[in-house]
């Protein structure tokens, strides 16, 4: 699972990094405050992909006397880092210039280039390049978010789940949801971005370019806050959905020889990664022998039975 996560996050840091270049020179030409919302947005989208690149190798590490269930918790934290920076630069930066934009109007700003042209020679208005920017990133951020719903598609599919919103809910893999997300909104705000500009361009009201920046901004913190929410529970130890715990639950209750179960827990210590551990009153005709035999066989259905649970620690109990 880390090397489909971390191909996602390399196909998103890769379009990211080129897209981040080309808004900003389009935002120079143009002063348009849409452009600038999405620089910032493509800006903090590689940062973030950088994070997530961290999360994935310094969680890869192997467990050790400090850490005895390994680094893995490691992209959750990574990852909400993400959704703090993806708020608070990329969303809160882009509201505040649209709103701005709004309040003192960017009517000339949208017309005239920011840097002297004195040395360039352009044969058509400088908000053409807009256009050529973002339809550009348009085609990588499909790219990239085609990548993501591979892989997401391919965790549904062994899961059994429902769909995306299931996923977003049940996922542990929450370097190729932040991807994933972080992929279907700048796609969003590349088109918005777009059709602001265009707008602007051909109603003359600066309005519109200001909008469209104010609304991607209020977009990407609204995806923050959700993303936050998500890596949230898993930073806090979440437990497996509760269907699939109780499938466990009900292999372990059935096996003979087992009377009673005392306990049953289960919590991520990392992307796909269970631990399972339960008290279990064997029957008193076990004897000593034939309990770790039990024992045994039970470790083995509940891997069968749950391929992500890498920790199984089953305790007999009076």
């Amino acid at each position: 699972m880390a090397g489909n996560s971390k191909g996602v996050v390399m196909a998103a840091l890769i379009a990211n990094g080129s897209i981040a270049i080309m808004k900003f020179v389009g935002y120079l030409l143009t002063l348009s405050p849409a452009m600038l919302s999405e620089t910032y947005h493509s800006i903090s989208d590689t940062g973030n992909q950088v994070f997530l690149l961290i999360g994935i190798r310094y969680g890869a590490q192997e467990a050790d006397r400090r850490h005895p269930f390994g680094y893995g918790k490691a992209q959750f934290f990574y990852s909400f880092l993400v959704s703090v920076l993806l708020f608070g630069i990329a969303g809160w930066e882009s509201a505040k210039h649209g709103y701005e934009a709004l309040r003192h109007g960017t009517k000339e700003a949208a017309r005239q280039p920011t840097i002297p042209l004195t040395d360039i020679t352009l044969s058509f208005p400088p908000v053409y390049v807009n256009y050529a920017v973002l339809l550009g990133a348009i085609v990588f951020e499909t790219w990239a978010f085609y990548k993501a719903r591979q892989e997401l598609d391919r965790q549904i599919e062994v899961h059994g789940w429902s769909g995306y919103r299931e996923a977003f809910r049940k996922t542990s893999d929450v370097t190729t949801l932040t991807a994933f997300t972080e992929d279907f909104i700048a796609l969003s705000g590349a088109g918005i971005a777009l059709f602001g500009i265009y707008l602007t361009r051909t109603t003359g009201n600066y309005i519109f370019d200001a909008g469209a920046a104010l609304l991607i901004g209020i977009m990407l913190m609204g995806f923050a806050l959700a993303l936050a929410w998500e890596n949230k529970r898993l930073l806090l130890g979440e437990s497996m959905p509760a269907d699939a715990e109780g499938e466990l639950r009900d292999l372990v209750a059935g096996w003979d020889g087992v009377r009673e179960i005392v306990d049953f827990r289960t919590v991520y210590f990392g992307p796909g990664e269970v631990l399972v551990a339960t008290d279990l009153d064997f029957a008193e005709d076990l004897d000593t022998d034939a309990r770790e035999a039990t024992i045994d066989d039970i470790e083995a259905a509940i891997r069968e039975a749950e391929p992500h649970a890498s920790r199984i620690y089953i305790e007999p109990v009076s």
